[in-house]
This record gives structure tokens, sequence and C-alpha cells, in this order.
């Protein structure tokens, strides 16, 4: 198992500088992580600066909130590609999918998985807001939809992935996606948990301190 090529190294939020980026594509580069996943902005300076490495660029889709509409999700998907995006993370709209309003959840996912243009489509579900019964219906819908994963959290809501619940993603969804987890995902022993409960990749912005078994595990509340 190669570690670092499991870890998405994130950093999101509303006041990210250019030197924050900087720093995360330095350390993509130096531990050869799977991705860097950054805001739609700084994609094409994401794209242009690991172009000479093995590192992907990853977006986020409708975030953090998932209430932007279809189209509007689908919009920023074309653009995202067309800045270079080699994989894209949306959220659902998870008012949609608690009051059984199937037919927008499964249109919103197809009309970003269309616009990848056969790019890695993760769909964030935001387990903290779901039930369990809920989690197994909105992963069903990511597979129906054709998307390649179902993804646990933004790390933006009540809290991020647990066990428990990948667990319940990658038996409802077996060989047919996979299962990523993020929000609050800190330690090393953080990431082996999501491992063996099932996921396939590691949303974090702590992924220096995971590959270096480093980190403190806390269970507040902040992006990835």
């Amino acid at each position: 198992m190669q570690l670092n090529k499991m870890i998405d190294h994130t950093k999101l939020g509303a006041s990210i500088s250019k030197a924050q980026i900087d720093q995360l594509l330095s350390e993509a580069k130096t531990f050869d992580f799977k991705s860097v996943c950054v805001n739609p902005i700084w994609v094409k300076y994401a794209k242009h600066q690991l172009k000479k490495t093995d590192v992907l660029v990853c977006t986020v889709i409708g975030f953090p909130h998932g209430t932007h509409t279809a189209s509007v999700k689908a919009f920023e998907a074309v653009q995202a590609v067309k800045d270079g995006a080699d994989e894209l993370d949306m959220v659902i709209n998870v008012n949609a999918l608690k009051t059984k309003d199937y037919h927008t959840i499964l249109n919103e996912i197809k009309g970003v998985v269309d616009a990848s243009e056969k790019r890695t489509v993760k769909v964030i579900i935001e387990t903290c807001y779901l039930s369990s019964e809920e989690i197994v219906q909105a992963s069903e819908l990511v597979v129906e939809a054709g998307a390649q994963f179902v993804k646990t959290s933004t790390g933006f809501g009540t809290y991020g992935a647990r066990v428990e619940d990948v667990k319940l993603m990658k038996e409802t969804v077996k060989d047919k996606a996979e299962v990523k987890a993020s929000g609050g995902v800190r330690t090393y022993e953080d990431a082996m948990l999501m491992i063996e409960a099932g996921a396939t990749r590691i949303g974090t912005s702590n992924g220096v301190d995971i590959i270096n078994k480093r980190g403190k595990s806390n269970d507040s509340n902040t992006s990835y």
C-alpha cells in the first residue's frame, strides 16, 4: 500500500493565500501525493506548477453547502475541466436527499459526470447530516449516476468522517464505486482506521503529518 498515493492533500477556505497554495504544492511534490485539492480559482495555477509531476489537481464543485442548482454545478465542472482539473469533488443537495427528491440528486450528479469528460468525480454526501438509511440511499444514487467515489464530508459540517459511516458506504457501493474519507482525518492512526473501514482515498490538510506518523487527533470541526 502506497499511503501517499491515497491522499488528496487539501487546502480549502475563504482566505487561502498564494503562499499557502505554494506550500501545499511544494509538499505535494515532495511527498508525491495522489492529488492536491484546491478551490476553483487555484486550479489553473496548480496545474501549471505540477505539470512535471504525476500529482493530480482536484477541485470542488457546489462547495461547501451543495445548494447551487444543478446547472450551476455542471457549469462549474465545465470550467474546472477547462482550467485543468483532473478530479472533481462535488457536494450534493442535502435537502433534496432528505426530502426524498432523488431525481434532483441524480440529475445534478449526472450533470457533473457528463461535464467532467471522463475525469474522476467524487460525490460528497455530508454524512454528518444524514441517517444511516440516508447514507445508504445517497451511496446508491452515486453509483446509479455513474460517479467513481462517494465521499463523506466537506470538512465544514458538524463533524467529518466516521469509521462506521465509511464502513456503511463501502458495504453499500461494494466494487461499483470507491469511498473517500475526509473531515477530521489528521493522524496516521486516523487514516489507517478509515482505510481499514474501506476508504481508498483520504482527504486531509494533514498529509505531511500522516506520512510522517505525526499529528494529534482532534474532534473539533476544521476544514479537512
